[in-house]
């Protein structure tokens, strides 16, 4: 019924990035119109530090999922796995009762152990949060050992975006899902999704979420061309599974209402 070839089908994306140097030069406002530009209808946010991520949620609270960042400085991201003073500023946080995700976290396979990690996790699972994780494979089961009901988005379908390790670790947690942000290349080839690829999201069609990822502010300045580029590959997908991953399925893990055009351009919300 639905189709992904109109060009306004929203989007949710699952995987941007609003912090001090992006603020700089896009006030909150600016971000909105970005995303009406792009049909971009719901976004899961994150940033360093996090407060421009709350000044956006707060000028769009229905439309921004904001996701609490774990720095606060933009050298936390290679030190917060020792920072004791990182769970208490976190705990802090989400007594404020808007936040709805935890991360992006950075974290590789020799900083597993880490006692602040698993406090993270348990602060996370206690509150049934998703956690945005950029890791590798033994974090990911380090993670599941700890929390095994634990939602999680493994960004850039994991530091090792093979297909086949990709779909072991989806038939390993049911509570895994993935976000494609950054390997539109590596999904689509000169354009052209890749069989393997294709295999994968046809196979697991409600796991996947799309995502731009705003890492640095030339990439809000290219959000045109990098929002075209993931609506190509997804074209190329059944229309149905198309629409699961550009917005169902990260709809449905934040609870959020479903917006879908049919094929007459139609917007119609489900619950």
């Amino acid at each position: 019924m639905f189709s992904l070839r109109l060009s306004a089908q929203p989007l949710f994306d699952s995987h941007l990035h609003y912090s001090a140097e992006d603020a700089h030069r896009f006030n909150p406002q600016a971000i909105i119109d970005l995303l009406d530009k792009n049909a971009i209808h719901y976004a899961a946010v994150t940033g360093t530090p996090p407060e421009h991520v709350s000044k956006l949620y707060h000028l769009a609270p229905e439309r921004i999922v904001p996701l609490l960042g774990v720095y606060r400085h933009s050298v936390d991201k290679t030190t917060w796995t020792n920072d004791k003073t990182l769970i208490p500023y976190l705990e802090k946080e989400l007594e404020r009762g808007y936040w709805r995700g935890i991360g992006e976290l950075h974290i590789f396979a020799r900083d597993r152990h880490s006692k602040v990690f698993k406090k993270v996790i348990t602060l996370a699972s206690a509150r049934q949060l998703p956690l945005l994780i950029h890791g590798d494979p033994a974090v990911i089961d380090k993670l599941y050992e700890i929390a095994p009901k634990q939602p999680v988005i493994w960004a850039h379908a994991g530091t090792f975006p093979y297909p086949d390790l990709v779909s072991d670790y989806l038939r390993r947690y049911p509570n895994l899902s993935i976000d494609v942000s950054m390997r539109d290349e590596r999904i689509a080839p000169d354009g052209i999704i890749s069989d393997d690829w294709y295999e994968l999201f046809v196979t697991y069609p409600d796991r996947f979420m799309i995502g731009v990822d705003t890492y640095s502010t030339e990439r809000w300045q290219m959000l045109d061309s990098a929002v075209g580029t993931i609506r190509n590959w997804l074209a190329q997908l059944p229309d149905d599974i198309a629409v699961q991953l550009a917005f169902i399925n990260a709809a449905k893990l934040y609870n959020k209402p479903l917006i879908i055009k049919d094929e007459e351009g139609i917007e119609g919300v489900s619950q």
